[in-house]
């Protein structure tokens, strides 16, 4: 611990926590074993950082939501192990009506100057590189790749293994295993690169390239039917399914398309 720090004494501090200068920890804050906390950090409200979690500089963590419909009500974040968090980033609490949760999942990167703003859920191993800004009730599934100064519009989605291209404006739901690039980004194809990476088989990257296809480049019928016509085969493939479930699920968003 470093004196010159505030450390409230109602926080909750693990074993071997490193805490540099100038920071400043608030009463609901939990901090768990063998984290590294450099000099000016600030981390307030009901925060939870799980194990192995290294924060940078004049980063701020649970600080109030930018949404004039907050009262003040109890919400919390939850930042999971083994997370990098570069010089710079915010992470905003949740809100009520959204949930009253904003999590960061295991493994991830944020790289300098990310912006996760109240009640998004991040799964785990996702990647934001700088500037990276998320608006409210996002949710981002696992293994995903943000491109660096790229924007996400609220309640969007952003499936399993996607890739969001450098500086694309993201305001529509991104489906698992695509690429989407572009000012209002529009879908540009597989992230191959991603799936040979997660070490996918050859047979199954075939097979999804074809289903890939048929759903967002064909012209035959819509959407809907196209998913449907896919759903009535014989699906064995984890990359196929995932989509499909994906496409399936609870939106407030469209889809991007090519």
């Amino acid at each position: 611990m470093n004196s010159r720090s505030i450390i409230h004494k109602d926080s909750k501090i693990g074993k071997n926590v490193e805490i540099g200068s100038f920071c400043s920890i608030g009463s609901n804050v939990s901090i768990d074993d063998n984290c590294k906390i450099h000099s000016n950090v600030v981390i307030n409200g009901n925060v939870t950082i799980k194990k192995n979690v290294e924060i940078f500089p004049f980063v701020s963590i649970g600080s109030i939501p930018q949404d004039l419909k907050y009262k003040g009500e109890k919400t919390k974040i939850i930042i999971g192990e083994n997370c990098k968090i570069r010089e710079y980033v915010t992470v905003n609490l949740g809100t009520k009506g959204g949930g009253g949760v904003t999590k960061v999942g295991k493994n991830c990167l944020l790289m300098i100057g990310t912006h996760i703003a109240h009640d998004c859920i991040i799964g785990d191993n996702v990647i934001f590189a700088n500037h990276s800004t998320l608006a409210g009730h996002v949710i981002i599934e696992n293994n995903v790749v943000v491109g660096a100064l790229s924007a996400i519009h609220q309640f969007s989605r952003i499936g399993e293994g996607s890739m969001i291209g450098g500086m694309s404006g993201v305001t529509a739901d991104v489906a698992p295993f695509s690429t989407v690039m572009g000012n209002r980004a529009k879908l540009s194809g597989l992230n191959l690169v991603g799936l040979k990476r997660s070490r996918f088989k050859k047979v199954e990257i075939n097979e999804l390239r074809k289903v890939f296809k048929y759903i967002f480049y064909s012209k035959d019928k819509t959407l809907e039917d196209r998913v449907k016509k896919i759903k009535n085969q014989k699906i064995k493939f984890y990359t196929i399914k995932r989509i499909l479930n994906f496409l399936d699920g609870e939106t407030r968003r469209s889809f991007c398309m090519p």
